[in-house]
């Protein structure tokens, strides 16, 4: 393949005026490698279907109706994977990565599914900010073999479509102010709060800090009040999503 043509898109993103013709340059860059379809989009909420927060897409007929119905997204495994290793991974390496999961049978079920579908494999690219996931570009259809350098240039692509979308749309501020955390935490609230999310029980926090189990909690509670939290779990949640916790 030709990396020069990742390089001309990486070059024209920055000059387009409209979506339209975002969409045109990155179709002619997918189609010159061979995969026939594709998605850039904001991360999608738990349940929420990803069809609704794309910023430009084309999958075959009816999968994307299969795919929010059966809510592949739970379980898709390389969406899972951007959460475990945080970067770039091709479709059939999730699915083996993932082979102990307990959700393997249903994973491979939506894979065989896809594959009818003319989605026989593919890549997915993330999009990551200070406070996370921000959103990923995933392609796909026949197999395409990606050389390393192909699978940076395509991640530096990726990113820079995801944010040229966002500019187009007035978005791109406003995504990336959400990082201004105005939760002010004292110095032992960050010291539970980073062991609450490595796991650790209220005893074991005590333990490690040297003060009461009741203290702990006298602590998580003022916590779940400041992040407007229902529970631990809520807790730990708002606090990676918050930025709070690395």
């Amino acid at each position: 393949m030709n990396i020069q043509l990742i390089v001309q898109l990486l070059v024209l993103v920055g000059e387009v005026k409209t979506e339209a013709e975002l969409t045109a340059e990155l179709e002619s860059l997918l189609k010159a490698y061979g995969f026939e379809y594709y998605s850039v989009l904001v991360q999608p909420r738990p349940n929420q279907d990803p069809a609704r927060v794309a910023l430009a897409s084309r999958w075959p007929a009816g999968w994307p109706e299969i795919y929010a119905g059966r809510k592949y997204v739970l379980v898709d495994p390389a969406i899972r994977m951007l959460s475990i290793g945080q970067r770039s991974i091709r479709w059939r390496d999730a699915i083996f990565a993932l082979r102990n999961d307990p959700h393997k049978q249903r994973m491979q079920r939506m894979m065989q599914e896809g594959i009818r579908y003319g989605l026989q494999d593919g890549y997915i690219f993330p999009v990551y900010g200070r406070i996370g996931l921000l959103g990923y570009m995933t392609v796909g259809g026949r197999p395409v073999d990606l050389s390393p350098a192909e699978m940076a240039l395509f991640d530096a692509a990726a990113k820079k479509v995801f944010w040229r979308f966002m500019e187009l749309r007035g978005q791109a501020e406003e995504l990336e102010t959400v990082a201004n955390v105005d939760t002010q935490l004292t110095r032992r609230e960050m010291e539970v709060i980073s062991l609450l999310a490595d796991g650790l029980t209220s005893n074991e926090i005590a333990r490690s800090l040297d003060i009461s189990s009741h203290t702990v909690d006298w602590y998580i509670n003022g916590l779940q009040e400041k992040l407007r939290a229902k529970n631990r779990q809520h807790v730990v949640a708002s606090a990676f999503r918050l930025g709070l916790v690395i």
